[in-house]
């Protein structure tokens, strides 16, 4: 029977929309689960390895081996503080340093680059510093008045200063790496007698491999943490990445997602197709004594083969698609891809079976009900079997499917709820509107053609209701990537323009505060905004002690055993913005939290906390949270309180603030004036973050386009889902005297009614999940956009116009007689 039925072309429209389905869903699966693994490695590289264990001991001969056991690479490095000198006798200089000892293999991920002068071009370093030499930050030079071949001194040790460190993929904004950084071989680091009982060292254990390895890896590490150690990720590691990653990978299992949704209701409306023409021969059966048993396996087992066949199929179409698209890319994904996984073939297989099964069983339940009398009477139409709870299983099914898809629960609880409440309410849309044309079909004063164009939207008011629905859930997907990828790269943008702060200047006391910022002007960077900065330990919370004891949570264990950076002001900081209660006031005794820390340590709006500040304990009360943009590279503060309460406690002043490569030397004029002031340059970090930005706005753009194409695809076999109906209704409307112009206006004007219905109804679902996701996926601000309505309309005339086109040719060129031959 099946392939009686595919050498007819009975299963053909139906096979066409599963491949092109499965096709979509695993190009996109492949392509995304690739790029996703590129971006989670590339972004490693700001760790410089897959997993870092970080403690103030040297790490344990068994957690280098263990991981050693498990394929992984291992290197190491040990930071501390530590003064640098350069010259002798009266023109000896120094500056304290951040010292770094890196092991052979340094760094795991990524790659320092270094330079012989400081205008000069950089290259890969290709490995780490030789016996007797050090790498140093350009800064340091200026600051030493020194050059590259000069001598440091070090502790006991002198080293030749080789090369100039233009970006070190794992520096961080950590305290030791505040001042300039000096990196040599670990080897050395015994000669210089720097290493001794009470050294403030850190010690980080780098390890990088297979990710089932590494999983494997972090979890005996977490189970066999020795204390004061603790593990970092990319994550816990480099929280001005992690929102751009998370942003990214949950925008490609969007489109993932919305290849699925799209393909549903293709296949649902090419299954039903499949029943109507399937009518007739199911009563010639019924005829000749087969049982409704009987008939409903035979057809479950044709839909199985096909569906076997076609997701098969699909799969292996999908993936030669997403390499030809890689290939087609080119130059826009600058980094090796890696090997794609198992798991989109396998999504995409069960998608396609569960596709086909799920939406295609329901209506092809009903041809077991058709009665044998059709033989005779043609005009019995579908029977009315109850098909709901078979839908209501599809559906239910498929919400799981898309759960998986997303690997993120709110995700894909959002999409799942958001596409199939929108269907309910476009049918209920679609239905009443339809019926608001009841009363206007019978206008004798309009044209003919409009007069047939309404009287067949009337008449066919499932097939219409139907249609409506399947475009606007279409083009709402559509709109949806739009709005999303419009708002995620202008998101990107926005974290890290051209201008973004790539200088943190710290330690400024209170006394110099006029004179720093007056220097600045003088130099040209007027935009400088100045923070005080307060070391104070949180004690208590509504009177009760907090210590490292009262959490599990290990990030919050660290929290509470460490001086926070606390701050004071009168007015909300411009790239803050509340996320509940209030601001301060600043008369009162009040602080604004962060709302990730506090979360993390259990603080609401109106509790008192108890701060140790220099061995002052003060009682504040949470006014209210704020949300933080960590990577936008300003000065942001845990905890912000009010300035009756603070502005007497020691303090210094920091700020953050963008100077163009042409006045980088105003810095160091303003660091020999104030010796006392410490530079953090965090342009290197900007770069790293901006070429990982560049290659997720790429792969966002590109899969945008795909899925827009592959959309458009899919809606073809949605709109010749009522091609038999036309061609009868055709041939007997020019049979009763209609003209092929007044038929062909008419089925324009039908189909741009409905084109119009659905795309306004697609813009209107796609604001209110976009919004929804904005808020509570992305964490973007989003404000409704006037273009998504008229892209809307647009869209859905020229759709249902296109896909008319191809879908519907042909019907008005069949002869009225073989028309009525068939009836």
């Amino acid at each position: 029977m099946a392939a009686r039925d595919w050498r007819a072309g009975e299963l053909r429209l139906l096979a066409l929309a599963l491949v092109i389905a499965v096709s979509a869903v695993t190009s996109v699966g492949f392509l995304a689960d690739r790029i996703r693994g590129a971006l989670v490695r590339d972004a490693g590289q700001l760790l410089g390895a897959d997993l870092v264990i970080q403690s103030d001991t040297p790490p344990s001969a068994a957690q280098r081996d263990r991981a050693r056991e498990l394929g992984l690479e291992v290197s190491g490095t040990i930071q501390f503080p530590s003064m640098a000198g350069a010259g002798s006798g009266d023109d000896a200089r120094s500056q304290l340093a951040a010292l770094k000892a890196v092991e052979p293999g340094y760094p795991l991920r990524g790659g320092v680059r270094v330079a012989l002068d400081p205008a000069g071009p950089d290259t890969p370093a290709g490995g780490i510093p030789e016996h007797g030499t050090a790498w140093v930050d350009p800064q340091l030079l200026g600051l030493l008045q020194a050059r590259v071949g000069d001598e440091l001194q070090l502790g006991d040790k002198r080293f030749r200063i080789a090369r100039l460190i233009t970006i070190e993929p794992d520096r961080g904004m950590n305290f030791i790496n505040i001042a300039p950084r000096v990196m040599i071989r670990a080897d050395d680091l015994p000669g210089t007698g720097l290493v001794a009982f009470g050294s403030r060292i850190t010690y980080r254990l780098l390890v990088a491999g297979r990710p089932e390895a590494v999983r494997q890896y972090a979890g005996w590490a977490a189970a066999n943490l020795e204390r004061g150690q603790r593990i970092d990720t990319l994550d816990s590691g480099r929280p001005e990445m992690r929102q751009t990653i998370d942003r990214a990978q949950r925008f490609l299992s969007l489109v993932a997602l919305l290849a699925a949704l799209i393909a549903a209701v293709a296949v649902a409306l090419a299954a039903r197709r499949f029943t109507l023409r399937h009518l007739d021969g199911v009563a010639v059966m019924r005829c000749l004594g087969a049982t409704q048993r009987r008939v409903s396996q035979l057809f479950a087992a044709e839909f199985l083969i096909l569906a076997l066949a076609a997701s098969a199929a699909g799969s292996v179409i999908g993936y030669a698609a997403h390499e030809a698209l890689i290939a087609a890319l080119g130059d826009l994904i600058t980094t090796e891809l890696p090997r794609a996984t198992a798991l989109p073939a396998l999504q995409g297989f069960l998608a396609g079976v569960w596709l086909l099964l799920g939406f295609a069983l329901p209506p092809l339940a009903q041809l077991r009900h058709v009665p044998p009398v059709r033989v005779l009477r043609r005009d019995t139409g579908m029977p009315q079997a109850r098909t709901a709870l078979g839908y209501g299983v599809g559906a239910f099914g498929f919400a799981l499917l898309l759960l998986w898809f997303a690997q993120d629960l709110l995700l894909g609880a959002m999409i799942a709820g958001g596409f199939f409440g929108g269907f309910l309410v476009f049918a209920g849309a679609g239905w009443f509107g339809v019926r608001l044309l009841e009363p206007v079909r019978r206008w004798q004063r309009g044209s003919v053609a409009l007069r047939f164009a309404l009287a067949g939207v009337v008449r066919r008011r499932g097939a219409t209701v139907a249609q409506v629905c399947a475009l606007a859930v279409g083009l709402m997907a559509l709109l949806l990537l739009s709005i999303t990828r419009t708002d995620l790269v202008d998101g990107w943008r926005r974290a890290a323009p051209p201008d973004a702060p790539n200088r943190f200047l710290i330690n400024i006391q209170p006394d110099q505060r006029d004179a720093v910022r007056q220097a600045l002007r003088q130099a040209g960077l007027e935009q400088v905004e100045l923070y005080p900065m307060i070391r104070g330990r949180l004690i208590a919370i509504n009177d009760r002690p907090v210590g490292p004891a009262d959490y599990e949570d290990t990030r919050a264990k660290r929290l509470v055993d460490r001086e926070f950076n606390l701050s004071y002001m009168d007015e909300l900081p411009g790239h803050n913005r509340l996320a509940g209660g209030r601001w301060l006031h600043p008369d009162a005794a009040e602080v604004s939290m962060e709302e990730g820390i506090a979360q993390t340590l259990g603080i609401h709006v109106g509790d008192m906390l108890r701060y140790d500040i220099a061995g002052n304990q003060i009682d504040v009360r949470v006014a209210g949270l704020r949300k933080v943009d960590w990577d936008s590279m300003k000065v942001n503060f845990f905890a912000i309180m009010s300035p009756s309460v603070m502005a007497g406690m020691p303090q210094s002043w920091i700020t953050s603030l963008h100077v163009p490569d042409d006045r980088a030397g105003a810095i160091g004029d303003l660091v020999r004036r104030f010796p006392n002031l410490t530079v953090f340059d965090t342009g290197a970090i900007l770069r790293q973050v901006q070429a990982v930005l560049d290659q997720v706005v790429a792969a966002v753009q590109f899969l945008f386009l795909f899925t827009l194409a592959a959309g458009c695809l899919v809606l073809y076999a949605a709109l010749a889902s009522t091609r038999d109906e036309r061609v009868r209704e055709a041939g007997l409307l020019r049979a009763l005297g209609a003209t092929r112009q007044q038929l062909s206006a008419a089925q324009w004007l039908e189909l741009s009614a409905v084109g119009a219905l659905a795309g306004l109804l697609a813009a209107a679902g796609a604001s209110v999940v976009a919004a929804l996701l904005a808020h509570f996926v992305f964490d973007f601000g989003w404000q409704p956009k006037l273009w998504v309505w008229v892209a809307g309309l647009a869209a859905g005339m020229l759709c249902a116009m296109a896909g008319g086109w191809m879908g519907l040719r042909g019907v008005l060129t069949q002869p009225p007689l073989a028309t009525l031959r068939e009836a």
